[in-house]
């Protein structure tokens, strides 16, 4: 399955959600990664944390390679190119970082991987998009505004694209404010992938989770 540029950004903000998650264990992040994507969230953010993390994404990356080509895998907490380099070498389809660094958009654009850097400001965001950004992350999402921010930045740029990621979680009400603010889609970590679940295996839980988060998001679209 091709996962070029644009199918990517049109799978990340079709499903709404994009589950952000990391894992030491190979075996673990196999296991989440599959039961999002049995639950409708093909595009997952391993984020980049922890001692060799790029060698567990490349190890999960071809294995997903092999047994499920529809799972696209993203890589999240890029700060510098180098960084990104390395995962895109290793199969990342998108990169997305806490914060706005040219150099790292220089690197995915020249491999038209589609970059969402962490922004709290109109001034980042705008300066995001001069770098050929379609989503833009705003990070923490909670603490620069949270939806009202959102709504701000919508009113005179109403072609940004948002993903806010911190201060969002999978209730109802949480994603109706995001939503009805006007972000396309929203990142969730422990919300979404909870300690509890993780901590017992619950792996079909996960699945449930993230199928009825996106049924969610897709009621509050009125899809």
């Amino acid at each position: 399955m091709a996962h070029d540029r644009m199918t990517v950004l049109a799978a990340m903000m079709d499903q709404g959600v994009i589950p952000v998650f990391y894992h030491p264990d190979v075996e673990v992040c196999r296991n989440v990664i599959q039961a999002c994507a049995n639950g409708g969230a093909k595009c997952i953010e391993f984020t980049n944390r922890g001692d060799f993390a790029s060698q567990v994404f490349l190890d999960v990356a071809r294995h997903f390679a092999k047994v499920d080509k529809s799972v696209i895998m993203g890589v999240g907490s890029v700060v510098d190119a180098p960084t990104a380099g390395i995962y895109i070498a290793n199969g990342a389809k998108f990169v997305v970082g806490p914060l706005l660094n040219p150099d790292v958009a220089k690197v995915c654009n020249r491999r038209k991987i589609p970059y969402s850097p962490g922004c709290g400001t109109m001034s980042e965001i705008g300066f995001a998009e001069e770098l050929g950004c379609e989503i833009v992350k705003i990070f923490p999402g909670g603490l620069v505004g949270g939806p009202e921010f959102v709504k701000s930045v919508m009113a005179p740029c109403p072609w940004t694209r948002i993903m806010p990621t911190g201060g969002v979680d999978a209730s109802e009400d949480s994603l109706r404010k995001w939503f009805q603010a006007g972000v396309v889609c929203v990142g969730i970590g422990s919300n979404l992938i909870t300690k509890a679940l993780l901590d017992a295996k619950d792996y079909k839980g996960i699945e449930t989770k993230v199928r009825d988060t996106i049924a969610l998001i897709r009621s509050i679209r009125g899809k």
